[in-house]
């Protein structure tokens, strides 16, 4: 038999259905409405980031990309991926960098007639392929020498390139060297490299020190950079002489691609005396972003072992001609590639950041990323990954216009100095 329910029954039943789902849909709404704010002000957050980022002048003070316009066919137009490839004209772009430094990297060798012939025309060849490079693609590069050039290039929505030489051994004992090549477009000169040449001791040189300090040649490469208003740079000198150079230059002065040793026990990196020094003679120390600079390496990593089974196979990378210069390279990017080390990420990078800023202040930190050349953070591969750094000093607390201080402006600051020192 079919029993009918009354009207009136059915009617308080379908309150009561309604009086319960009506919370359960209500604090599901809410939650989403909850979420969707949280994902606005992500959103918001996001792009508050980008556009400081994309308001600072963004400079990279040191790469070693030139290498790879000799090492091989390399084209710098064409999008790369790391770790192969850290730096090309795309990915500037990508990543906001309105200049970059590209370093004549040369090893230092026997101070030989043969060698100083070599060295020279390498740095030669470097810098030519890189104009070049710039000379084909006017659309997206170009080249600058001074801070005007670099701002004028960052209106225009191109990277700017700038020149550094790495390591003073091209010049041998010329002094009008360090002219020719200011004339050809190079700002800076990195004194000495892994070893003691004609300029100053090496921080790691393994003989110690040759001339204890700057020798008589280095101080007179010095006085003429200060004349021409090209930067000295005290990355890789020993730590006598770099308070030869600051006794010695008019101008302040640039670690080009340094770390703090109070956080990495490196002899490349700078003191805290040092950079107390730096900063009171009004320069500015470019953290430089590459692992070992960063944390203390593992030695015990096989990536560790491999290179160091490298670097004494090539005698303290002293390469014999262009040739072996070459294969150690490729060795070089073929242990990186197959056993990759394990590497720092950007926190511990801004610490270095956060340490000179408590020591000296805002206005004497940058960012020289090594790219290229060794440099590279577990999560920041190449220069599209140079945003990340700025989420991570955003928050940290720094404002925009710290942001802006760290990624240029204070490097902008010393190069101007030094342009109008040169000009008195």
């Amino acid at each position: 038999m079919i029993q009918f329910i009354p009207l009136r029954v059915i009617s308080l039943m379908m309150l009561l259905l309604l009086a319960i789902t009506m919370p359960l849909t209500s604090c599901k709404s809410g939650k989403q409405n909850n979420n969707s704010s949280k994902q606005n002000e992500s959103s918001a957050d996001s792009l508050q980031n980008q556009t400081i980022h994309q308001q600072a002048v963004v400079i990279d003070t040191h790469t070693d990309t030139p290498m790879k316009l000799i090492n091989g066919y390399f084209n710098l137009a064409e999008r790369h991926q790391a770790p192969d490839s850290r730096v090309d004209f795309p990915r500037l772009r990508a990543g906001d960098v309105d200049a970059v430094f590209f370093a004549l990297y040369t090893g230092q060798r026997k101070r030989t007639s043969e060698n100083y012939l070599q060295a020279y025309n390498l740095a030669n060849q470097m810098l030519d392929s890189t104009l070049a490079a710039i000379k084909r693609n006017p659309q997206m590069v170009t080249l600058a020498t001074s801070p005007a050039d670099i701002l004028n290039a960052s209106a225009q929505n191109k990277a700017a390139i700038c020149l550094g030489m790495e390591n003073g051994f091209p010049l041998a004992k010329d002094i009008t060297r360090v002219k020719a090549f200011y004339d050809k477009g190079v700002r800076y000169i990195t004194l000495s490299h892994s070893s003691n040449n004609d300029i100053c001791d090496s921080s790691t040189d393994k003989k110690g020190a040759e001339h204890n300090g700057l020798s008589s040649f280095g101080k007179a490469v010095v006085a003429e950079m200060n004349r021409l208003g090209m930067m000295v740079d005290v990355s890789h000198i020993s730590d006598k002489s770099f308070y030869d150079v600051l006794e010695v230059s008019k101008a302040p002065v640039i670690a080009s691609h340094s770390s703090v040793r109070a956080l990495c026990n490196h002899p490349r990196n700078l003191s805290d005396d040092m950079i107390k020094a730096l900063a009171v003679k009004g320069g500015v120390i470019q953290i430089c972003i590459l692992g070992g600079y960063i944390a203390d390496e593992d030695t015990g990593s096989v990536n560790y072992r491999k290179l160091e089974e490298l670097r004494l196979k090539y005698n303290n990378w002293q390469y014999k001609d262009d040739e072996e210069r070459k294969k150690v390279w490729k060795e070089y990017d073929s242990i990186n590639k197959f056993y990759p080390p394990v590497l720092p990420d950007i926190a511990r990078a801004v610490d270095h950041i956060d340490h000179v800023v408590k020591l000296v202040g805002i206005d004497h930190v940058g960012i020289g990323s090594d790219f290229d050349g060794g440099g590279g953070l577990s999560d920041c591969r190449d220069v599209t990954d140079f945003p990340k750094i700025t989420d991570e000093l955003i928050q940290r607390g720094y404002s925009a216009d710290d942001i802006a201080k760290i990624w240029g402006g204070n490097f902008l600051r010393v190069f101007r100095e030094v342009e109008k020192i040169a000009a008195l």
